[in-house]
């Protein structure tokens, strides 16, 4: 099975997880999907006072200069350790 393969497995492994991880967790899943799906972070960092959104934000733009494929990997691991 390809890299692209098991992330896309992994994405929607994601979404039915036995149990729901806890924030620090989600911010890095959503963090590595959005650096396997678009690369380095874009755009401006959203104001204090979004705070979801700049938490988000802030997730993917600390994964600056990771490879398309050291993302999708690490997701994967991810994604797989949370399924037990």
């Amino acid at each position: 099975m390809s890299l692209q393969e098991q992330f896309d497995q992994a994405v929607t492994d994601s979404k039915n997880l036995p149990e729901r991880p806890d924030n620090l967790t989600l911010l890095k899943i959503y963090g590595l999907f959005k650096q396997a799906s678009g690369g380095d972070a874009t755009g401006e960092q959203p104001g204090m006072t979004d705070f979801v959104a700049r938490a988000k934000w802030d997730a993917w733009n600390n994964l600056k200069g990771l490879s398309r494929d050291e993302a999708m990997q690490q997701y994967v691991d991810l994604v797989n350790d949370l399924k037990g």
